[in-house]
């Protein structure tokens, strides 16, 4: 037992962590959701968040596997959890200040959009690469845990903390769990380096891409499982971005009430 929680240290440190700034941020999204809806009472323009937040990781992560090969894992990630930290900072300024407008919003979004689309691949690459292989059926149990996990509690937990203390107290946690894991992952957290062979270093962004695609060609099964779980979660999405129209307006607690009910995404 002492043996696997020594080998697996860096995992546990990064996965909770990371799981726990995950579902900070989860929560200011879901609050920023709540705000909008409250201020402009338009669901197309709600549900833009959302567009605005997938749109870059649709688009561009058949180039974030590439980039992130070719970059070190430890720091993409720190860069990239910066960036979300920052661009929560400034929501909060402009919040504050009464100048935050919808297209802040969809800016700020579309930036977050972008980071995760390059940590992702990222963060993957990296719990690999810091789990022995005998350990890859536990761990990989533990992150999708913690995921269904955080999708089911973002909801009721920015639900409770906007009615409580409105985006001050949402924005407060989720910059307080940043700091958790961006630290953690800094001082505590080892991720072996990976020494690219000299053709990985030559091939350009766009060869990767290109052979990332023939590889999906390949192996047809892989693609048709990604093409079906894009359908449904187009069809989830469609749902999700008219129930705050629907709930929020009800009286006796519609924020409440959405954050038991919002569906899954997934």
């Amino acid at each position: 037992m002492k043996n696997r929680i020594h080998e697996l240290k860096n995992f546990y440190i990064l996965w909770s962590t990371q799981g726990l700034s995950q579902l900070g941020s989860a929560m200011t999204n879901f609050a920023l959701t709540l705000w909008l809806y409250q201020a402009i009472e338009s669901a197309l323009q709600t549900a833009l968040l959302t567009i605005c937040s997938y749109a870059p990781y649709v688009i561009m992560s058949i180039f974030a596997g590439a980039l992130s090969d070719k970059w070190d894992k430890k720091r993409t990630m720190l860069v990239c959890d910066t960036f979300a930290a920052c661009c929560t900072v400034l929501v909060f300024i402009l919040l504050k200040t009464g100048s935050l407008h919808t297209w802040h919003l969809y800016v700020l979004n579309a930036v977050n959009g972008l980071m995760n689309t390059v940590q992702r691949p990222a963060s993957d690459v990296a719990n690999t690469m810091i789990t022995p292989k005998k350990y890859y059926q536990k761990t990989s149990g533990l992150r999708s845990f913690s995921g269904s996990l955080i999708t089911i509690l973002h909801p009721m937990l920015a639900a409770s903390l906007y009615a409580l203390g409105g985006m001050d107290a949402v924005i407060a946690v989720d910059l307080s769990t940043f700091f958790v894991a961006f630290f953690a992952l800094l001082l505590f957290v080892y991720i072996p380096p990976v020494k690219a062979s000299a053709a990985e270093e030559k091939e350009t962004l766009f060869a990767s891409a290109k052979a990332g695609l023939k590889c999906l060609n390949q192996n047809r099964m892989v693609l048709m499982l990604i093409l079906f779980l894009a359908g449904v979660n187009l069809v989830a999405s469609a749902f999700d971005a008219v129930l705050p129209a629907f709930i929020l307006p009800r009286e006796n607690g519609g924020e409440a009430i959405l954050g038991i009910v919002t569906p899954l995404p997934e």
